[in-house]
Parts: structure tokens; C-alpha cells; sequence
């Protein structure tokens, strides 16, 4: 951002609106309680601290923030010197978090628009790659993205602050980006993907300044850090509005540049289908969150990119390659393809392989495969992955069907089914935990039993 000059500070100054306490709904009883001491401590140290950004801005719209991050204009370092409890973290961005158990309590120092050289700012290509430059609250409320998150709770008084039309702009539910757009994303590309996600999490519109660079700057995504843009996609898809996210990103053109093979697939053949199972998938996803049910980013990655998956593997196996490896050779690649866009930690690039190689399996209903493939520790994964795959056609949903029945069959009865009792060892491998994964540590035998008659 460009450095305001001291007219352009002193207008930021006078446009000022202060909300008084009987003016709007927060109650400090909403506020964490680690929040509110650190509030109090820095007031009381004789520092400005302000409960800033999206709990502000939930708060207000009747919501309840799990996490609270603090404003002040005392620095990091004068942060961590009134808090034992304290640690300064990021080189982008230079902040102290104050913990009390569980809970972290970030506390940011007002950053100023401009830098006379005197602080830590450097910029490559226009994107701010750091930003420890400090200022006042009025550069502060410039610097940030959306005037919406730009409001400002005292604790001085308990009023709401606001520079930049934030609270008018909450009570007409619109997104609004503070100043100039192309400007603020070429800094930033990533906000492009914050003003879909908090869009759609709000039932807010996005203003049609602020969403009409989609277009132009939206390839600026391909060159952000796979690693931000993974943490950006758990925020928009496992925060319980993943569903209404993924319209909202589609809808918005942005969706080929984050999940290209997705896109792709969408726009082929079966893309219907494949939009349908997405959907139903991110919809589970929303109510496992609403229930506080644990959810995992391997499911909702094998979801989205199924459908890339999936066509290319019937063009290996037509090409004469072998089922298993083609399974396994395009698994890897499609993993690695995406992460070239959005990071896939390890573990989670493991658990999608899985559940994408085991759903041939299925079609495979011999006695030995069945007991086999409900043993495996990634069944009940690769199960539910199977009845959202339902929608490809009935040969799939009768699948599905079969294998919920077996499930509820005792072991005999489904043996019997299948032909003939199941062998010992998979008889006991059905009822016992995964095995463990790493090392085993060695057993000692038990001396053999005495040879006995086996025609039980």
C-alpha cells in the first residue's frame, strides 16, 4: 500500500465513528476470559488495546468466535515483557501470542500503511512478503482487508470503533475491500479466496468492486505458497460452510485456479455426477462439524479430486495397463499435480491413495476379498466414499447397498452367503483392530502344543 500522507491520516481520523456500549450488542460475557485479561493488562499498563477483527465483526452479527485477537499499540516485545505467558512468533507478520492453556490470544501491534525505511517491510512484486512496520490505529484499520473486519472494540470504554465504514457495511451484509482492489490483491492474492470463503460463512454479498478482478487476477493464485492456500481451503471447506464455499468458489471463476483438475473434470463428461457426489460429500462434511464430529482433510481432497482420478485411470487400463498400477500410478500423480496449487501434507496424500485403490475392491464380493477388504483399516473411509459414489449409477448404489447389508450380517450368516465358512485367520483379522503401523517388536514363541487330531 501506498504511504497516506498526514491530510489522508487526519481524514481517516474524522471519518471516525464511535458505536457507544448501549449502541451495540457485545457483552464482555461473550468474550473469552483470556481475551479480557489481556485487554485489561495492557489498558492497565497504559497501552490502547482493542478486541479487533472477525470476533468483533461476529460478535456484533450475533455470533460467538472461538478465537479473539487483540490490537495495541504497545510492541511485541512490550507485549511479551507484561506476559510470562508470552510468545513472539512469524517473520511476515511479527506477533505475541499469550497463552492460557488451550487457549491463544493473539495480540498484534497497530501496523502502519507506510514505511520510511525505519521498519521491516519488503515487497517483490507487488506482494508484501513482510510487514513489521508499526503505526497508528487509523494505518492500522487501513492495513487491513475488509471493513468489516476493521472494527475496533475498546476496552476503555467498551465502544466500537470504526475508521472505514465497517458497521455500516456489517448491517447491509456486503464485503467490502479498504481501498483500491486490484491494488489490495495484487499485495495479497489470497484475499481473493478470504472475501469467497468469509462470503459465503456470512451470507454477505461481495461488492461488485471488490469481486470484479476476479477475473484478471485470479491466475495471481497459482504463484501463492501451496502451504497458505491449504490453510485457506480447511478454513473455507472444514468450518461447517463447505457446501455453500464450494458454490461460492465455483461460482466466482476462482475454482480453476485452485483446484484446476477439479475444474477440469467438472466441465467433462460426468461432470454432473461428479458435482452431485461433491456436493453430497461437503454436505456430510458441514453436518459432522455441526455435531462436532471429527472431519479430515483426506476425505474432502479425495472428494473434490475424484473425479480427475477416476478418468484417467480408464484411460490407463485402456491402454492396456495393469488395474493395480494404474490405480497406484495415477493416485500419486493427481496428488502431486494438485499440490503443485495447494500443499497435501503426507499423511493426508497417504489416506486419499487409500480410499481411491480400495474402491475396485468392492466389486470384488468373493468370500476370501469380502473378509479381506472388512478388515482393512481404511474400510469404513473407502465405505462411505463408496455411497457417495452412488450417483455415478445403479450398478454403483447397488454396491453400496450390498456392502451396508454385509456389514449388518453376522460373520457366520454372511460366510454362508459367500459360499463357505471364512479361514481362521480371517475370521479373527474381521474382529480385531487395524494392526499398528511402524516397527513391530519381535514376539516370543510359545512352545508348540502337542500334535493333535485337525478334522474339526
Amino acid at each position: 500500500m501506498s504511504q497516506p500522507v498526514p491530510n489522508q491520516l487526519a481524514a481517516i481520523a474524522a471519518r471516525l465513528r464511535v458505536i457507544p456500549r448501549e449502541a451495540h450488542n457485545i457483552s464482555r460475557k461473550h468474550i473469552s476470559p483470556g481475551a479480557l485479561r489481556v485487554l485489561y493488562r495492557l489498558h492497565e499498563a497504559g497501552h490502547a488495546a482493542f478486541l479487533v477483527g472477525g470476533a468483533v465483526r461476529d460478535l456484533l452479527l450475533g455470533g460467538r468466535p472461538k478465537d479473539f485477537d487483540v490490537a495495541t499499540d504497545a510492541t511485541p516485545e512490550q507485549v511479551k515483557r507484561l506476559f510470562r505467558n508470552c510468545r513472539l512468533i512469524g517473520r511476515r507478520f511479527r506477533l505475541a501470542h499469550v497463552v492460557f492453556g488451550n487457549e491463544i490470544v493473539e495480540v498484534a501491534t497497530f501496523r502502519g500503511a507506510g514505511d520510511d525505511g525505519s521498519g521491516d517491510r519488503h515487497v517483490v512484486d507487488g506482494r508484501i512478503v513482510r510487514d513489521n512496520v508499526w503505526g497508528t490505529i487509523e494505518e492500522d484499520a487501513v492495513r487491513r482487508d475488509f471493513t468489516v473486519n476493521a472494527l475496533y472494540y475498546d476496552i476503555a470504554d467498551f465502544s466500537v470503533r470504526d475508521y472505514v465504514g465497517g458497521f455500516a457495511d456489517l448491517e447491509a451484509r456486503t464485503l467490502r475491500l479498504i481501498g483500491d482492489p486490484v491494488q489490495r490483491y495484487r499485495e495479497d492474492p489470497v484475499r481473493m479466496l478470504r472475501a469467497v470463503r468469509l462470503a459465503a460463512k456470512l451470507d454477505f454479498t461481495i461488492a461488485p468492486e471488490a469481486r470484479a478482478p476476479f477475473a484478471e487476477l485470479g491466475e495471481l493464485l497459482l504463484h501463492a505458497p501451496p502451504a497458505r492456500l491449504f490453510d485457506e481451503t480447511l478454513k473455507m471447506f472444514l468450518a461447517g460452510h463447505a457446501a455453500k464455499s464450494f458454490r461460492a468458489l465455483e461460482a466466482s471463476g476462482l475454482l480453476a485456479d485452485v483446484f484446476p483438475l477439479t475444474a477440469r473434470a467438472l466441465a467433462f463428461r460426468g461432470g454432473d455426477s461428479l458435482r452431485a457426489m461433491i456436493e453430497a460429500g461437503l454436505a456430510g462434511t458441514d453436518a459432522r462439524v455441526a455435531e462436532d464430529k471429527p472431519v479430515t482433510p483426506a476425505f474432502l481432497f479425495a472428494i473434490l479430486l475424484w473425479g480427475a482420478v477416476r478418468a484417467q485411470v480408464e484411460r490407463e487400463i485402456a491402454r492396456g495397463v495393469d488395474p493395480v498400477l494404474a490405480w497406484q500410478r495415477v493416485s500419486h500423480h493427481v496428488i502431486a499435480e494438485q499440490a503443485k496449487q495447494v500443499a497435501i501434507p503426507r499423511r493426508f496424500g497417504l489416506v486419499m491413495q487409500e480410499i481411491w485403490t480400495l474402491q475396485p475392491r468392492f466389486e470384488q464380493r468373493t468370500r476370501k476379498r469380502v473378509f479381506r477388504l472388512l478388515a482393512h483399516p481404511r474400510f469404513r473411509a473407502a465405505y462411505d466414499f463408496l455411497l457417495l459414489r452412488a450417483v455415478e449409477g445403479e450398478a454403483v448404489a447397488e454396491l453400496g447397498r450390498w456392502w451396508t447389508e454385509a456389514q449388518a450380517l453376522p460373520h457366520e450368516e454372511l460366510a454362508a452367503r459367500l459360499g463357505s465358512a471364512p479361514p481362521a485367520a480371517a475370521a479373527a483379522a474381521s474382529t480385531e483392530a487395524p494392526p499398528p503401523t511402524g516397527r513391530r517388536r519381535r514376539r516370543r514363541r510359545k512352545p508348540a502344543p502337542a500334535p493333535a487330531n485337525d478334522t474339526a
